[in-house]
């Protein structure tokens, strides 16, 4: 079959690109061919269709956004413009299918988290009119987040968000409390179809662009590296890995934050800042290093990927209030990296029953946690045993074979 990826971007490591890159390898060792449509992507070419309006940041659809959230009625400009842009990528999107002989669609959280109601929209009209059967991989529902409100907006969540009585369309979501509330709601039935790796894949190599990595990223052959492999964000509960680290007291450990702010603003890296001054934290903020693709900075200096990044980490901090289930996660396991979570509600659900060997925390930072901590950063060849344990339970309950089974 020829299967069409749809969503607003196909690029980078957020978790959509990350697992969408990862049905398409199952569905090509299936025998199938992939294509994408999106408004950003660092697909091959030839193979996608790159519509720059589908992009949830292309100016048309911010200032909906701008208009749309959290009122009780909507300007009839908004509305003129939500049907105008609707329009247009239902056009785009059949053109799409026309052009690469589609058989198969897969909207990728694109009638999940409405981010882009226009284009929502549109896949539910192209699905309503053309019954091409589709499996929707739902990854973040609105009402997981407290920005999408507003009684002027329901009609539109209810329309697409995701769409019922479409009889051409399956379901698929990254956790069972997703599954359970999808069926509560709207009567929907869905697969359960967590993030996965492939954790039978070798781990790569170093090779001569990371020699000096770690001098050049300003750490001493001294310094520990306690990674915090996310991005700046509230639910990533990121104060408490602060607390953690102020609280083992050694100022060799080097909190290092991966990424920045995005688009959910910079008063919360602020509050954080603040908090490592008090903690007497080293607080290392590299964002400005770290890229999907290795390369230079404006500044001529090296970028590195985070995959580039983990082998560094003495420690990995995992400190989530929320997660729709935790990429992060299973990449410190394939990498073989102690962690600590904090148990979130999906991670309690879904993964902590596979019996993992990590450093937990429920809420608050406990003197037990901190010296479990302490323990494995000062004797680290003592708890190699409990990484090899949580990368074999991983290989096996989140490994690609799960979703090669799912997905056939």
């Amino acid at each position: 079959m020829h299967i069409g990826f749809l969503s607003t971007r196909f690029h980078g490591t957020d978790g959509v690109s990350l697992e969408s890159a990862k049905w398409a390898e199952v569905f090509g060792n299936q025998g199938h061919l992939n294509f994408w449509f999106s408004g950003l992507s660092d697909r091959e070419e030839s193979i996608s269709s790159v519509v720059l309006e589908a992009h949830f940041e292309h100016p048309r659809n911010v200032a909906i956004n701008e208009n749309f959230w959290k009122r009780a009625h909507l300007d009839p400009g908004v509305t003129a413009e939500i049907e105008s842009l609707r329009s247009f990528l239902r056009s785009e999107i059949l053109e799409f299918i026309e052009r690469y002989q589609i058989d198969f669609l897969v909207p990728q959280n694109a009638i999940t988290i409405p981010m882009h109601i226009p284009l929502g929209l549109a896949i539910t009209d192209v699905l309503r009119e053309t019954g091409i059967p589709a499996l929707a991989h739902h990854h973040d529902f609105y009402w997981e987040r407290e920005r999408f409100t507003g009684s002027a907006a329901q009609p539109y969540l209810d329309a697409a968000f995701p769409p019922s009585g479409l009889p051409n369309l399956r379901h698929a979501v990254i956790n069972t409390a997703a599954q359970q509330e999808l069926k509560r709601r709207f009567g929907l039935d869905a697969i359960y179809a967590p993030n996965v790796m492939d954790f039978d894949a070798p781990l790569p190599e170093p090779d001569e662009y990371v020699v000096g990595i770690r001098e050049d990223l300003g750490f001493s052959p001294t310094d520990r590296i306690i990674l915090q492999p996310t991005r700046v964000v509230p639910r990533k509960g990121i104060e408490l890995a602060i607390e953690l680290v102020g609280a083992l007291g050694d100022p060799a450990n080097k909190l290092v934050i991966s990424h920045g702010s995005g688009d959910e603003g910079h008063d919360y890296l602020e509050s954080l800042e603040k908090l490592a001054s008090e903690k007497g934290v080293d607080l290392r903020l590299i964002s400005d290093r770290i890229a999907d693709k290795r390369g230079n900075n404006s500044q001529g200096q090296k970028l590195y990927t985070l995959w580039d990044l983990y082998p560094l980490a003495d420690f990995v901090t995992y400190p989530s209030l929320y997660e729709g289930f935790g990429n992060a996660l299973l990449e410190a396991i394939y990498f073989k990296k102690p962690i600590l979570v904090n148990r979130y509600s999906v991670y309690i659900d879904d993964i902590e029953p596979h019996g993992f060997d990590f450093v937990t925390l429920d809420g608050v930072v406990s003197e037990d946690a901190v010296e479990q901590v302490r323990r494995i950063l000062s004797e680290p060849e003592q708890f190699a045993g409990s990484t090899e344990k949580n990368f074999r339970i991983a290989q096996g309950a989140f490994g690609l074979g799960q979703l090669t089974g799912l997905l056939s």
